[in-house]
C-alpha cells in the first residue's frame, strides 16, 4: 500500500505552490530578504535536529558530531539547512521539485569543497525517489515544507519508506490557529513583509493534534512537539512553552522486529518564553 502511496502518478506536490517560489529561487542566500526568518531560524532547528541526534547515540566525533548520518533534506530550497547540517559532518541529499532552487543550491555549496562533498541536491519530488531510497537515510528534515504539499498522509507515508528503522523526522511547520493567521499572514505577509505576500494559505496550516495523529497512524513514535516563536522586532526565534503558531516534532520510525531499542532517551527541549511580541513565519 506505501509503495502504491508513494508512487509518481499521485504526487504530494502542489504545482501552485511550486510556483509560489519560482522567482524567489535567486533570493534564499539574501540574509536580509524574503528568507531572513529562515536564516535565523537556524539558531534554533539546527541545534534541536544536532541534539537530538546526539542525545540518541554515544558515537560521534569531536568537530564532526554527525559524521556518518545520512539526511534527507525534502523542500531543500536553496540549501539553507542543507549546509550547516554538513558542516557538522552529516551526509546530506537536499530535494526540491523546483529546479531553480536546486541551481541556486549547487552554486552555493560550490564555495565550499568541503560542503561540495559532502551534499548532493536533486530537482525531485519526494515519491520521486522512494524506488531507489528505500530505508537509505537516518535522518529527514521537511523544514517548513508540509504546509505547502498537496497530500500530507501520503507525505508521511513517503517519508517511512526513504527512512531507516529507527531513523529520526524532523518537521517544522505551522499551527492552524486564529493566531497564527493573523501573525503569520495578516502581520507577517501584509503588514511587516517578512515573507512575501501569498507564500501560505491558512486552510493548509496543520494543528499538531493532526500532525501527531497522522504520524502515529503511519507506525511514527513521536517524541517532542516544541513551540517556536519568531521576534520580528529581532529577527531571532526562541523555544516557548505555546504551540499556538510555530511548533516542531521530532518523531521515530519504529525498529525493526528483533532489534534492540538505542540505550540512549530523548531529552527534553529547554523552553524560554521571550518577552517580546512574537510572529509567525
Amino acid at each position: 500500500t506505501a509503495r502504491r502511496l508513494c508512487s509518481t502518478s499521485h504526487s504530494s506536490v502542489d504545482p501552485a505552490e511550486v510556483k509560489k517560489f519560482q522567482l524567489l529561487a535567486h533570493k534564499w542566500w539574501d540574509e536580509e530578504g524574503e528568507y531572513s526568518a529562515l536564516h535565523s531560524m537556524n539558531d534554533i532547528r539546527v541545534p534541536f535536529i544536532r541534539d537530538t541526534l546526539l542525545s540518541m547515540s554515544s558515537n560521534y566525533q569531536l568537530g564532526s558530531p554527525l559524521a556518518g548520518v545520512k539526511v534527507l533534506d525534502v523542500g531543500c530550497g536553496g540549501g539553507l539547512l542543507s549546509e550547516p547540517l554538513g558542516r557538522l559532518g552529516a551526509s546530506v541529499t537536499g530535494i526540491d521539485p523546483l529546479e531553480d532552487n536546486i541551481r541556486t543550491a549547487d552554486q552555493h555549496k560550490s564555495f565550499d569543497p568541503v560542503l561540495a562533498k559532502r551534499i548532493q541536491y536533486k530537482s525531485s519530488s519526494l515519491e520521486e525517489i522512494v524506488e531507489e531510497s528505500m530505508e537509505t537515510f537516518d535522518v529527514i528534515v521537511a523544514s517548513e515544507v508540509v504546509e505547502h504539499v498537496a497530500d500530507l498522509e501520503m507525505f508521511i507515508k513517503c517519508c517511512s519508506q526513504v527512512l531507516k528503522p529507527e531513523g529520526s523526522l524532523f518537521i517544522t511547520t505551522i499551527n492552524k490557529t486564529q493566531l497564527s493567521y493573523v501573525l503569520g499572514i495578516v502581520v507577517a505577509e501584509k503588514l511587516l513583509g517578512i515573507v512575501p505576500d501569498g507564500t501560505h494559505e491558512w486552510e493548509r496550516f496543520v494543528p499538531p493534534e493532526e500532525l501527531e495523529s497522522l504520524l502515529e497512524s503511519n507506525g511514527f513514535s513521536v517524541k517532542a512537539v516544541q513551540g517556536m516563536l519568531y521576534n520580528p522586532l529581532w529577527g531571532s526565534w526562541s523555544w516557548v512553552g505555546s504551540r499556538s503558531i510555530n511548533y516542531a516534532v521530532h518523531a521515530v520510525k519504529p525498529r525493526a522486529q528483533g532489534q534492540h531499542s538505542p540505550a540512549a532517551a530523548l531529552p527534553e527541549l529547554g523552553a524560554e518564553q521571550p518577552s517580546a511580541t512574537g510572529t509567525a513565519v
